[in-house]
This record gives structure tokens, sequence and C-alpha cells, in this order.
């Protein structure tokens, strides 16, 4: 049963939140109340689905985090690079209907990729992160990053940073072309588009890969916070070796996110409407859950992955020291797998999280799909303390 909530469920924060937990999944609610007590959160929404059923939707806040309006239930956010799940399960999809080989070179679609002695990088290295172009020698403007052939010209022609397929490294920008180009040349249709008819629009989710500019009003905007000074557990500082990767310009890490130089402005709208699947999607917390509910069971009468699909996503493809990233991660096909730089639920979890807060993921074994935005980005890449805590709540739910 649902239990709605007002004004945290008693505690008093100052901050209006709203929405429902099922019994038993209270943890969660007073999570989400702490996040904005303790951690600095100023718009946030969460939603959790047990066996295809929604038994968190949580919102509260401010929709924008300079703003003083509050978020209501359909406020979406850019979800960063929890966009990068939604473009693998459409790789992953096009493969169950027989219409991508996982295992065939990217150049027999796309053969312009061969260029570079590129022509032995297969799609399950674009998805594993294994295809050695994380990064490009020039890098695009936004505005050339939102022209579709000039990306996918860009990284067809950029030499491999290492031998495709021997080493993985994160390809934080360079992902939007990899993929999108591939489902343009398999299908014809651009992958936003692609999304809204196959995905978003059978479960009715909140869920845009290019916005629509009959939706604009429904996005918040977002921005740069810091988590407060008080908090010693926020405070920490990274590792040397990825401080020192961030700071170097002539680094992998550097010029991996610079790939698309400047940076994005992300509330404008131009960048919102543009389709970049490794880092603009945008989503209600509450479309985030119900997708990967979708892909590991039935929701509402829809499944889009077979159990086969499921369990070949969450195969291990990547695993160490990351190129990109300097620290271990753990890529399946496309999606992040539970470690130390991406703490999911449990070993049965993939997903994947967005850059200073926002994140998505399934844990089949317990039939749990969680999704949570955010307007207030951090510094981290993968594992946002909010997210965490709200992780945390959940497993405790559970009991375990």
């Amino acid at each position: 049963m649902l239990h709605p909530l007002s004004l945290n469920g008693g505690r008093s924060t100052g901050v209006d939140v709203n929405g429902t937990v099922a019994e038993g999944f209270e943890p969660v609610r007073d999570a989400f109340a702490r996040n904005f007590e303790t951690l600095g959160e100023r718009g946030a929404a969460v939603a959790v689905y047990r066996d295809g059923r929604r038994v968190v939707d949580l919102w509260g806040g401010t929709r924008d985090v300079d703003g003083t309006a509050g978020w209501e239930r359909g406020t979406a956010q850019i979800v960063r690079s929890a966009t990068k799940g939604v473009a693998a399960a459409v790789l992953l999809m096009l493969a169950e209907r027989g219409e991508l080989d996982l295992d065939a070179p990217v150049g027999h679609y796309w053969p312009e990729f061969k260029a570079q002695h590129k022509e032995r990088t297969l799609v399950s290295h674009v998805l594993s992160h294994r295809a050695g172009v994380p990064v490009l020698d020039r890098p695009l403007t936004p505005a050339e990053a939102a022209d579709p052939d000039l990306g996918a010209a860009a990284v067809a022609a950029q030499a491999p940073a290492w031998e495709p397929g021997t080493d993985h490294g994160y390809h934080a920008q360079t992902y939007s072309w990899l993929t999108g180009e591939l489902v343009r040349r398999v299908t014809g249709r651009g992958i936003g588009e692609w999304i809204a008819a196959e995905i978003a629009g059978p479960l009715g989710l909140d869920l845009w890969v290019g916005l629509p500019a009959a939706r604009a009003h429904r996005v918040g905007r977002g921005g740069q916070t810091e988590a407060p000074a008080a908090d010693g557990a926020l405070r920490t500082r990274p590792k040397r070796a990825v401080a020192q990767a961030y700071a170097d310009p002539s680094s992998l890490t550097r010029r991996a996110f610079a790939a698309i130089t400047p940076l994005p402005d992300e509330n404008d709208p131009g960048y919102r409407a543009a389709v970049l699947p490794a880092s603009n999607g945008i989503a209600t917390a509450d479309a985030l859950a119900r997708f990967y509910a979708a892909l590991t069971g039935e929701v509402d009468g829809v499944r889009l992955w077979r159990p086969e699909t499921v369990a070949l996503a969450r195969a291990e493809r990547s695993a160490g020291p990351d190129r990109v990233l300097v620290v271990n991660t753990r890529f399946g096909l496309g999606h992040m797998l539970h470690g130390s730089a991406s703490p999911l639920l449990s070993p049965a979890s993939f997903g994947h999280p967005g850059r200073g807060g926002p994140l998505g993921f399934a844990d089949p074994e317990s039939g749990i799909a969680f999704g949570y935005v955010t307007n207030g980005y951090r510094t981290s890449v993968t594992a946002d303390p909010r997210a965490q805590a709200l992780v945390r709540a959940v497993r405790a739910a559970l009991g375990n």
C-alpha cells in the first residue's frame, strides 16, 4: 500500500517534500529528507519500482537550482551520463531483434569507421568502452557536436588511443556519436527518434534524448553546487593520481571530457534539443526507474529485454584500471556494474550514473529498479553521496 508523504513524515527541514512510499520503504523517505537537511540538496526526485510496481515516488525542493518555484511530480532534469544506459539498451534491443550483431566490426555497418586502423573494432567494444577513441584530436564546439554528421565524421577519422579491444577507458563524450551513428546506420533513424518510438512511447516515459520544444517547460534549471563544508564525509579529496589526471590538459581524462569544447551550457535550449546520448538525456526520476524496471521485467504489459539479454548485459566485459577515469571500473555491454567506483544495490545490479548526481539502475535479483535526478550537480563522477544515501536506504528497506 502506498502512503502519502507530507512535510517529510513529520520532519521540519524548511523544504517541501512530497510523494508516496509503500509500506516498508520508509527508510527511503527518511534518507531523501536527510539529503535536504544535511547534504545540501536543492531540488530532486527519487523513484523505485519493485517487480514492475512503483513503491517509491518522492520529490522536493525547487525545480530550478537557483530558483524558488517548487519541484513538481513531473519535473524533469538533464541526467548527463545516465543517458548512456538508455543508449546501450537501444543497441541491445537491436541485437535481440537480429538487426545488429554485437560481435561484428563497427566498420561492417559504418565503413568510414575503419580509418586509422580501426577495422577490428567490434560493436561490443563500443558498448564496453574498449573502442579506443575516447578523445578527439580536434574537439568539437557545442554547435558542431549537435550535428550528427560532423560528430560521426570526427570519430570515424580519429586514430585510437590504444589498440581497440585490448583495454578500456570511459568514452565520456564520443559515446554519443559511436552509439548514435550505429543506430542510424542500422535503422535509418536517429537514436533520439528511436528511443521516443520504441522505449519512451510504449512505456509512457517522460524521457527524451533531444528535447522537443513543446516539452521544454517541464525541465528545471540545473547547475553546479558544492557539498556543505561542515560535512567532512563530502569533503574528501580525490586520490592524487585522479586529481593530476583532471588537471593535466594532455591527459586522456581531460581530453575525453573536453571532446566538446567549450563545455556546453546545459540550460541552453539548443543543447537540450540536440541528440547526444552520452550526456544530454532529460528524464524524471520515475522515467529512469520505470525504464530499468522494463528492462528486467514487465511494466504494465511492456518488457524491453528478454531474460537472456538481461544476462548478457550483466556479464562483465571490462574491469580494472580505467584509462580515462583513472580508477577501477567495471562495465558490461554499455552499463556500469556494481563496484567500488559505481556502488549499486548488489553484485547483480547494472545501470549508469550521471556525473555529479543522477543515477538509474536495475537489480534483477531483488526486482528493484531505481531512478534519481537532481538539479544540483557535484564534482563526483560516479558515486554521488546523495544517490548513495538513497541506495543504502533501499537496501535497508529490503532487509539487506
